[in-house]
């Protein structure tokens, strides 16, 4: 009887907790991407359009100081030759170098920079600290094949805004659906068409918030390819040891099975 209302005790404050935060969460919508699931891979070109959504759209104010300029040609990433790293960091930024004690043009061994603003936080490992999915907006199983949400969770706030503002404190405040609160200091950052693609591809503000947040996945989850790989291989190499050792104790019992049988 203690078991069944302790049992009904957690169940209970799980609910409510879940609830709690339903609340203080923002509306969240679930994104098909490539890299979902146990088999899902990053799309290339996905990621090269979302670098370039980062390059002239949000490095303006944040930063990726987690993330080394030369893993852009590494593969499973963006990929890019060698010469296309050295030239996109050599024109987009600067750093500070300690020995010039000046600023020189960024090289391939540097890390991005840091965000350019105090307030505007650090993009490095935001689709992993972010969670989209809590609550009623997925289950157990959902997050086990589609991860925490933290890619939804940004396209979901790059394209939640409702166009309305309010004054607080003398901050302007932008209303927004899954930013939790419902307000945020941020000014809407896409209007559409904000980047040029070569490739023709669509641009609108949708298409540009999902290239984004795809990139932003792979700096915060750089070997997610390896991993599965890995973890492909060793759910391979235990079904067929588990079927091996199975056969094997069928064999090695069966005489004693057969032997109880005629006794």
């Amino acid at each position: 009887m203690m078991k069944k209302i302790a049992i009904s005790a957690i169940t209970a404050l799980g609910l409510s907790a879940g609830a709690g935060l339903a609340a203080e969460g923002g509306k969240v919508h679930d994104v098909d991407f490539s890299f979902e699931g146990p088999f899902g891979t990053f799309d290339q070109m996905q990621l090269q359009r979302g670098l370039k959504v980062y390059t002239q759209v949000c490095s303006a104010c944040h930063g990726l100081k987690y993330v080394p300029i030369r893993t852009l040609g590494n593969e499973g990433g963006p990929n890019l030759p060698d010469d296309q790293v050295r030239a996109y960091a050599a024109q987009n930024f600067e750093v500070f170098d300690e020995a010039l004690e000046d600023y020189r043009p960024a090289k391939p061994t540097d890390h991005f920079p840091e965000s350019a603003l105090e307030n505007s936080p650090d993009l490095s490992l935001m689709a992993k600290a972010r969670a989209g999915f809590h609550g009623p907006y997925g289950t157990g199983m959902a997050q086990l094949f589609k991860g925490m949400g933290g890619p939804e969770y940004i396209v979901s706030l790059l394209t939640g805004y409702t166009g309305e503002t309010k004054t607080q404190a003398g901050t302007t405040l932008y209303e927004n659906t899954a930013f939790p609160g419902g307000w945020i200091s941020m000014a809407p950052p896409l209007y559409g068409e904000d980047v040029e693609f070569a490739d023709g591809h669509e641009n609108t503000i949708e298409s540009q918030a999902e290239d984004v947040a795809a990139f932003l996945m792979w700096t915060a989850e750089p070997k997610m390819m390896a991993r599965k790989d890995a973890g492909l291989t060793g759910v391979i190499f235990l079904t067929v040891l588990t079927v091996l050792l199975y056969l094997t104790n069928k064999r090695i019992w069966k005489p004693v099975k057969n032997r109880n049988k005629t006794g």
